[in-house]
Formats: C-alpha cells, sequence, structure tokens
C-alpha cells in the first residue's frame, strides 16, 4: 500500500502582517537616527546594514549606568561620538535619544562604544552580539548633511533582537511609541466597544493592534446632547462636503455631522484605507448569514452609550475604520480583508467637546477582520500637541511605513497656498493662492517658474563596478556618458516591462547618481549589484537631496546672477543640455549646489539641487533674483498640463511594468545598434520591436470636453486605445489627449472616438495626430544659445 501523499501547501504572501519567528523584534533604525532598546540576558542583538556602507554605533548600559560592552561581549573602540553628535543636531532624532537616556538614567559623557561595518561593508552586512546580563542597548546610523557633489549618504539600519526566554507562539506584539504623552492610554478588547468623553482640541489615536482588525468610530456634540440633540457623525453629509470617500489628511480632512458641522479632523492616517458607506456590523447581518445571537458592533454601541442617554438603535452609522470596501463594475458592493498592519492607525482632532464610542469588531464570518478579531488600542493626547499632518508611505509593499513629510523647500511654497497633496511620501504643492493653473502655466511658457519635485528617488551609484552596473541595468549606453553629462533613460525588467524612467548623472568615473519616480528602481539596481557579485553600492539619498527645477524662457536670466561656479565648470551661459555643473550660490564661500539642464516642461530649464537644510536659503536667492522676471511658483496641475503638451511620460499613466519603451513613447531611450552591451530586457525588446502591438500617439479631440486617463479608445464598436493622458492647451488652443493605440490604427490622419460615461453612450471625435504636441523639434528646451 502507497504511503498517502502529503502535500506542504505554499506559503500566501503577506508583507507587513506580523510573520517573524516567535521571540524575535524587528526595529528600524533611520539614517542619522538612534534605537533604544533592553536587552536580557541571552537575549541576541543582530544589526544589519541593507545597503552598506553605513557605520553602525552600538552603546551598552548595565544597570548601574555605567557603559560596559563586554556585557554583550563587544570591544570597545569609539567613545559615543555619533550618539553625542545626533544630540547637538537638535531635531526630532535628538528628541528621542534624550528621552531614552532620560528613560534609562544613564549619561553618554564617559560612554564608551562599539562601531560596526565600514566604508567597505556590503549591502546586507550584519553582525550578532549577546547580552550576558541585563543591559540597555542605544544603536545610532551615524553620519553627515551629504554635500551636492559626495555620496556620502546616510542610511537606514535594521536591528532584531532575539529573546532567549519569554517564550510564545509568535513573535510580540509592539504598539507605536506614543506620539506625545497620553491623556489616557486604553486597550479595547476584540468584540467590545468603549464610550468616553473628548474635549475640543484634544486629539484621538486609534491603532490596530495586530493589523487586519476594523474598529467603528462615533461622535456626539456634546453641547446638543445636553440640549437633548442627538447630533453625531454623518457619513453621507461628510462624503457630499469633502467630495470622496472619506476624508484624508490635507485640504479635506473633516467630518460632519447631519447639520454640515465639522467635528473632527483627520491629522495623521498610516492605512489609507476605511469605509464610509456601511454601517456598523448589526444583528440583523449575523441573522441574515444564519449566525442568530452573534454579537456586533451597534449592540455594543447601544450598551456604551447607555451611560449618556444615547437613544439605542438597531443599526449604527460610523466610519468604520480600516474597514475595506468597494464598488465593482456591476454597482455591486463588496469587502475584502482590511489593508490595515500591526501598528497602523488613525489619528484625529475634536472639533467640538464630544461623547465618542469607538469598537473592536467582532465580526468572525467572513474577511472583514481577517476572519480573526483582534484588539485596538486607543489614545488620546492633550490638545497642547502639534502633529504634522500626514499618511503613511511605504517605499515597497513590505517596507516600513514613513509619515508624509514635508521637502526643504515646505517652509517657502507654504507661505503661497495651502493646497498640498501627497506625492511619493512628501506634501507637493497642487497649485497657488495668488495664481492658479493658468497662470501658472502661461508663467512656465512666457517667463519663469519655481517647482519643487524634491521627492524625486535619489540613488547613489559607486564603486569599481558601478559603470558595468548601471549598463547592464538600464538601456541606453551609460558608457559613452561622461563626468558632468546626464542621460535620461529607462530601466527595463526581463520581459522588457519598464520599472521607471529616470535620468543618471556621471559624476565621475566610479560615480553616478539615479533620479528616477519609485524606489523599486534604486532597490532593483542594489538587487542586481548583489545578485551579479559586483562591487558596486547603491543607497538612498532622497533625505539628502533635494531639488527646485526653475524653468522657463527667463530661467537663465534668473540663475546666471546668482550662480558661482569654479573653473573647470560650466557657467550657466555655456552649461548645456542634459549637462550639470558644480555651483555655489553667489561666491565660492556661498551654499553648495548641483545645477543641471534638464527639466518637465518643453522648455529652457534648470534644475536646483541642494541639502534640505540649505533649501530656504536657495529658494530665498533665487526667488529675489526672480522678482524682476517675475518668477511665480507652480504646483503640480499647471506641471502637468506642460508635460503632457511637451510629450513628457509619466509613471501609470504612459508606462506601467506591462509596457516597455516603445509603447511607452521613448523608443529612443532603447539604442540597440549603437549600444552593443547587453542589458537586461535586451532580448526581449529585440522581439518587441520586430513585433510591435501598441504604440504611444497624439489625439486632437473635436470639442473641449477633455478626456481623461483610462477612458477607451474606439473605431466603431472595436476599442483600439486607451487614453493615458490629455490636455486643454491654452498656447495651442486645442483639445488634446495622448493614446496608446494598436499599431494598426496608429497612422496620423486616422478618425478614432474618445468613449465617455460607459465609453458607448457618449463618444468624442478625434483624429490621430503627431506628437509631441508643442515644440516637436525640441528647439525651446535645446535653446538658441546653442
Amino acid at each position: 500500500m502507497n504511503a498517502p501523499l502529503f502535500i506542504s501547501p505554499v506559503r500566501i504572501l503577506e508583507p507587513g502582517l506580523n510573520t517573524l519567528p516567535a521571540n524575535t523584534e524587528r526595529y528600524p533604525i533611520r539614517g542619522g537616527g538612534s534605537l533604544a532598546i533592553t536587552l536580557n540576558p541571552g537575549d541576541e542583538l543582530e544589526a544589519i546594514s541593507p545597503e552598506g556602507l553605513q557605520v553602525a554605533e552600538i552603546c551598552v548600559f548595565n544597570q548601574k549606568g555605567k557603559s560596559d560592552m563586554q556585557t554583550i561581549g563587544a570591544k570597545a573602540n569609539g567613545k559615543a561620538d555619533g550618539l553625542k553628535q545626533i544630540l547637538l543636531d537638535k531635531n526630532i532624532n535628538t528628541q528621542k535619544l534624550d528621552a531614552a537616556l532620560k528613560r534609562f538614567g544613564v549619561d553618554l559623557a564617559q560612554a564608551q562604544s562599539t562601531q560596526v561595518f565600514t566604508d567597505q561593508s556590503p549591502a546586507g552586512d550584519s553582525i550578532s552580539f549577546i547580552a550576558n546580563e541585563l543591559v540597555y542597548c542605544l544603536i545610532a546610523a551615524p553620519g553627515s548633511d551629504m554635500q551636492v557633489d559626495e555620496q556620502t549618504t546616510t542610511t537606514d539600519l535594521v536591528a532584531y533582537v532575539h529573546r532567549k526566554n519569554n517564550v510564545q507562539e509568535s513573535s510580540p506584539i509592539l504598539l507605536p511609541e506614543p506620539l506625545a504623552d497620553p491623556l489616557e492610554d486604553i486597550r479595547i478588547e476584540a468584540r467590545t466597544a468603549y464610550a468616553y468623553e473628548i474635549k475640543a482640541g484634544q486629539y484621538i489615536q486609534i491603532i490596530d493592534v495586530e493589523g487586519r482588525e476594523c474598529s467603528d468610530f462615533q461622535c456626539f456634540d456634546s453641547a446638543k446632547l445636553d440640549k437633548g440633540l442627538e447630533r453625531s457623525l454623518d457619513a453621507t453629509s461628510t462624503r457630499h462636503v469633502v467630495g470622496a470617500s472619506y476624508p484624508a489628511p490635507g485640504l479635506y480632512a473633516k467630518f460632519y455631522d447631519q447639520d454640515f458641522q465639522a467635528m473632527v479632523e483627520v491629522i495623521q492616517d498610516t492605512c489609507g484605507r476605511h469605509d464610509s458607506f456601511g454601517t456598523a456590523c448589526t444583528s440583523k447581518y449575523y441573522d441574515d448569514m444564519g449566525y442568530p445571537g452573534h454579537v456586533n458592533c451597534s449592540d455594543n454601541f447601544n450598551q456604551a452609550l447607555q451611560q449618556y442617554g444615547i437613544q439605542s438603535r438597531p443599526g449604527w452609522m460610523a466610519i468604520n475604520l480600516f474597514f475595506n470596501t468597494g464598488v465593482d463594475d456591476t454597482n455591486q458592493m463588496y469587502f475584502d480583508e482590511p489593508w490595515s498592519r500591526p501598528g497602523d492607525y488613525v489619528l484625529m482632532r475634536a472639533l467640538k467637546d464630544m461623547v465618542c464610542v469607538t469598537s473592536a469588531c467582532p465580526c468572525d464570518i467572513d474577511a472583514a477582520n481577517g476572519w480573526n478579531p483582534t484588539d485596538i488600542h486607543m489614545r488620546i493626547y492633550p490638545a497642547k500637541n502639534t502633529f504634522n499632518k500626514a499618511t503613511g508611505f511605504r517605499m515597497t509593499t513590505d517596507a516600513d511605513t514613513q509619515l508624509t513629510k514635508e521637502t526643504g523647500f515646505h517652509s517657502k511654497t507654504s507661505q503661497h497656498t495651502r493646497n498640498f497633496t501627497e506625492y511619493a511620501g512628501y506634501w507637493l504643492a497642487n497649485s497657488y493662492t495668488k495664481h492658479g493653473v493658468i497662470d501658472e502655466y502661461w508663467a512656465c511658457r512666457e517667463g519663469a517658474v519655481a517647482i519643487d519635485l524634491s521627492p524625486l528617488r535619489k540613488y547613489e551609484v559607486t564603486g569599481p563596478d558601478a559603470e558595468l552596473l548601471m549598463q547592464t541595468c538600464v538601456t541606453r549606453n551609460i558608457r559613452r556618458l561622461t563626468p558632468g553629462q546626464v542621460v535620461y533613460t529607462a530601466m527595463c525588467y526581463e520581459n522588457g516591462g519598464m520599472i521607471d524612467d529616470g535620468t543618471v548623472f556621471r559624476l565621475a568615473q566610479d560615480n553616478f547618481r539615479w533620479i528616477g519616480g519609485n524606489d523599486e528602481s534604486g532597490i532593483w539596481l542594489r538587487e542586481q549589484a548583489q545578485k551579479l557579485g559586483l562591487q558596486a553600492w547603491v543607497r538612498n539619498s532622497t533625505d539628502q537631496l533635494h531639488n527646485l527645477q526653475i524653468q522657463g524662457p527667463k530661467s537663465r536670466d534668473i540663475l546666471k546672477e546668482i550662480v558661482w561656479t569654479r573653473p573647470d565648470q560650466a557657467n550657466i551661459e555655456e552649461l548645456g543640455w542634459f549637462r550639470f555643473s558644480v555651483a555655489r550660490i553667489d561666491d565660492e564661500h556661498g551654499i553648495p549646489i548641483l545645477v543641471s539642464r534638464t527639466g518637465y516642461t518643453g522648455e529652457l530649464g534648470y534644475e536646483v539641487f541642494c541639502h534640505p537644510k540649505h533649501a530656504p536659503e536657495v529658494w530665498d536667492a533665487i526667488w529675489e533674483a526672480g522678482k524682476p522676471h517675475k518668477l511665480t511658483p507652480l504646483g503640480l496641475e499647471a506641471l502637468d498640463m506642460l508635460r503632457v503638451e511637451a510629450g513628457l511620460i509619466f509613471a501609470g499613466y504612459e508606462f506601467s511594468d506591462q509596457t516597455d519603451p516603445y509603447e511607452a513613447g521613448i523608443p529612443f531611450t532603447v539604442p540597440l545598434k549603437t549600444k552593443e552591451d547587453d542589458f537586461i530586457g535586451r532580448e526581449a525588446l529585440i522581439k518587441r520591436k520586430k513585433n510591435p502591438q501598441r504604440v504611444l500617439v497624439g489625439l486632437e479631440l473635436v470639442g473641449d470636453e477633455m478626456a481623461a486617463n483610462g477612458n477607451c479608445v474606439n473605431i466603431g464598436r472595436n476599442q483600439v486605445g486607451e487614453i493615458t493622458s490629455a490636455v486643454r492647451s491654452p498656447i495651442l488652443r486645442k483639445n488634446l489627449a495622448l493614446c496608446r493605440i494598436q499599431i494598426e490604427h496608429s497612422e496620423i490622419g486616422t478618425e478614432v472616438e474618445v468613449g465617455r460615461l460607459d465609453g458607448k453612450q457618449k463618444r468624442l471625435p478625434a483624429k490621430v495626430i503627431a506628437f509631441p504636441f508643442y515644440d516637436p523639434t525640441k528647439s525651446r528646451v535645446r535653446d538658441v544659445l546653442e
């Protein structure tokens, strides 16, 4: 008789959930920051440098507060200089370290330290220590500000603590650190609800402890309750006012009651996926599903609110935090497992004195809570605190959450507008109050504009094999790039699908800087270096290098007044297209900057790169020089108009990993004849070029109704293409669009129809035309001086 066949199931990948081994804790350490933890006897500390070349400094204290590296079996080789520098920097990292020192009751004055990793450490290098007694441990990722022409960026570290004792079935769930000293710290157990009072100005933080747990929230105006009126958060009124499914941090962040009175404002949200259409779960839902008598949020609300005399209801309207719902093409509403991960939270500010109620949803019969109801944690903070507005951003799906940041130029741009949107983890302006989209657009076409594009991802690529790495990973011929030159290129997977587009700056023989739109491209470069065994390092410098585009026909006149260059560098008037110079503001002692003849508008223009701490001064210098030329700030909405006219592509619109450079409208980035070296995706691109299926074309539409991304493009009943971007061009006085279309229908003059509404009931006549629409010969961006 044959033995039974047991097949081990393939593990479902669920990035971000708590999948660490039992008794293992993971802690990210931001570049320039530190971590404070307690180690018990036998605990193992593992430090990792994910990007390489990043020094780690470790300092430990025994229970008496004495610095003693031997307690983890390490030799002292330093005096905690990195940690001391963090205290001197006077920033958020300083505050965290200072609080840790006070909590441990220790002093760095006479401290010893161990410095691990070197300037030759490979990416992923690690080292471990074991504590032989109870110790307080500080770990730092020290570093200095990176100069624009150097590549000494400070990068993140990761620490793992493998606990010897306290055996559990899984790794312990660690709550995020309090945002401030809380007034209340409350655990709401699974399947229960909790009612409480809060004063105007105070903050409510609702935390998903283990991830994938819904929490219903409702609030009442205390003043109206005293008058016998129950006025609570109303989801329908809120959606009407904010014009969205639910509010989010930023300009439209408030929840309203049925009288359209603002109740709470969302300040921070690290999940970004909630529901405002359904009620809190009800007994009727469970009855109908065959689970009579099942505990539910509405009944829990009723019980919790009894003490406040609030009338019971069979089903409560609420904001269903972390509840993941959607509506499909057939108008069917559906829900699935939440997107929230352990420690995700929503922070709200009370705008009135209120009675509130919060639940930990009990649903265990479907995917609403990932089939497993767990706890919710809540903290209330005093009104005296001020918290920055932020959403949660992850570089990649499995990366740690980072809150939305302000660029180095934010203190200046925010003087001109409050209309900001989250873009790649930073706040960027949509438009500027005293100008507006059209005014900003014309300022670029006729004068000069300043555009903050600091969120662009920067990666320093260095080492003896840096050229080989770049030559292998991008489509352009990097070997032909000279120091001081820039090239625009695509980066592709093996199948020819695009990872990203971006620019490569060559700083020296073995020194490159990759600037792209997303972190996937930088991580891909590092992965290829490791896979190919190359001696090359790829390190993130986005937070060390912020950039301001100065674009328009008067941009040169502005910058030539304030940019100083060494004799061996091209000055502003000499600087050629796709070239850069290392420079300074005003004179040889001024702020260090890097200036390139690059841009995203189709006009003569430059990009000025500097360290974020110098950004306000750089803005001031450029702004003052630009006043005689009516320099205007320009936001993302006007920028989109400019780039579509100029035929410049954008990720998620003109290209994705399902699109090759030919289909994205940038065939010139794949020089198959002149680049003889192999590169990733070459063979696939050769085949795709021989057998093209789709191509990017321009469309001119009849009338003024604009097309939109995703609109179908038809010939008769047959869909032959799709709109990627559209613009009503002020300067060309035409209604234009970019369209990816089947190659058979791409000939100029081909008549098509753009589908609106459901794609069939309304069709806009259009015809295929050449693009770029504006300045197709690039004479303006090249400029007549050349």
